[in-house]
């Protein structure tokens, strides 16, 4: 546990048993360690796929030793059409995550308008605790940046939206942007 008594989601997904579903709901997000390299992106157009780079080594181990040990790791993102160039960048750099194992899809935002969806991204590990990701319009952390419930209608909408957003959305190795 931190010092602040708040689990890591390194601790959180370490306690996982069976999933951690992962909904993604922003066009842009604009967190201080993927600056240097989105900005690669948007003057090159290139992604470097290596995992060994920045935050990768610590985000691909955690996924997975998760993973190996039978744990169903999900991702969906809604998106707006046409994305934008955050979108773009990391629709290209998501063939790491499926390479580590986890599973990806995308959702236009089109096809989403009649779900009902909680106010902010979520983590949602085994069904029984979400840790909503808070974020400044300007797409970084807020302070601070995570909230945590294990209240069962909570949980219930958010398994409930994630599986709704899943099952409408479309795998990784097909959706085009």
């Amino acid at each position: 546990m931190s010092q602040s008594g708040v689990p890591s989601f390194a601790e959180l997904l370490a306690g996982a048993r069976c999933s951690a579903v992962h909904l993604e709901m922003r066009d842009a997000y604009g967190v201080g360690d993927e600056a240097a390299e989105f900005e690669e992106f948007k003057r090159t157009g290139q992604v470097h796929l290596d995992p060994t780079a920045r935050w990768w080594p610590s985000w691909l181990g955690l996924v997975r030793e998760a993973v190996g040990r039978g744990v169903v790791m999900r991702r969906a993102r809604i998106v707006s059409e046409p994305v934008t160039d955050y979108i773009r960048w990391e629709h290209a750099a998501t063939a790491l995550n499926v390479e580590a194992g986890e599973r990806v899809r995308w959702l236009p935002r089109r096809q989403a308008v009649d779900l009902a969806l909680p106010g902010a991204d979520f983590w949602l590990i085994d069904d029984r605790l979400v840790q909503f990701n808070i974020f400044t319009g300007d797409g970084d952390w807020a302070d601070p940046p995570k909230e945590f419930s294990e209240d069962p209608a909570v949980v219930k909408l958010c398994s409930n939206a994630f599986e709704a957003v899943w099952e409408r959305a479309v795998d990784h190795a097909k959706y085009t942007v």
